[in-house]
C-alpha cells in the first residue's frame, strides 16, 4: 500500500476562483500524486491551472467543513504562484503537475514539489483530531458503506471524542454526525436496505 498524507488541497480556476478540498495525496518518489474523483472541481482546476497547494493543518474543522458544505476558509497568497494556501496551514507544499495518467474514475496527477514552507509549530497529537479525520473519510464514502459498518465505526471513534475532544473537535464531529444522520434518514425514507 502506498503512503498517503491527508491534506487540504487548494486549487484555482482560470478565473482565479479558489477551491478547497480534503484529499489524501499519494507519495511518489520525491513528489506527490493528486488523484481527484471524476467529476470534481479539483480535477477541472488542475486541467486549467496545473498547480496545487497541499496544506497541512491540524484544524480538523476544515476537513469536516469541506464535507458538510462549509468550504469558505481563509486563504493567503503564496508569492510567485497562482494558488493560495490556507491561512490555517501549519505548513504547505507547492505542487506542480508534471504529467497526468488519465483514468475514467480517478486521473492521477503526478506532481513535483516546487517549494515547501512552515508557518506554525505542530504542538502534538490528539486522539479526537484523529477520530474526526477518520469520520470525515467515512462520510466521504457513505454511499459505499452498509449501515452496520457506519454505525460500528462511529461507535469506536466516539470514544476518542468523549475522552479527548476540545471545542473545535466537538464542532467538527457535530457537523459530520449531522451529515451521517441525514444520509441514514434518507436511506430509511427511501426504504433502501441500508445493511448491505
Amino acid at each position: 500500500m502506498p503512503y498517503i498524507r491527508e491534506s487540504i488541497i487548494t486549487t484555482v480556476s482560470k478565473a482565479g476562483t479558489v477551491h478547497i478540498a480534503p484529499i489524501g495525496i499519494i507519495a511518489e518518489k520525491d513528489g506527490w500524486i493528486i488523484a481527484p474523483f471524476r467529476p470534481s472541481v479539483t480535477l477541472d482546476n488542475l486541467a486549467d491551472v496545473p498547480f496545487a497547494i497541499a496544506n497541512y493543518t491540524d484544524d480538523v474543522r476544515i476537513f469536516a467543513g469541506c464535507l458538510t458544505g462549509r468550504k469558505l476558509w481563509p486563504t493567503v497568497p503564496v508569492d510567485g504562484f497562482p494558488v493560495p494556501r490556507l491561512a490555517a496551514a501549519l505548513a504547505h507544499s507547492v505542487l506542480e503537475v508534471e504529467r497526468v495518467d488519465d483514468d475514467g474514475m480517478r486521473p492521477r496527477h503526478f506532481c513535483r514539489v516546487v517549494r515547501e514552507e512552515t508557518h506554525a509549530p505542530f504542538t502534538g497529537f490528539n486522539r479526537a483530531k484523529a477520530a474526526v479525520l477518520e469520520l470525515a473519510i467515512l462520510v466521504s464514502r457513505l454511499g459505499m458503506l452498509p449501515r452496520d459498518k457506519i454505525e460500528a465505526e462511529i461507535a469506536y471513534l466516539s470514544i476518542a471524542i468523549e475522552k479527548t475532544a476540545g471545542e473545535g473537535e466537538k464542532e467538527a464531529w457535530g457537523w459530520l454526525m449531522q451529515r451521517v444522520g441525514d444520509h441514514l434518514a434518507a436511506k430509511d425514507a427511501s426504504g433502501e436496505d441500508a445493511r448491505g
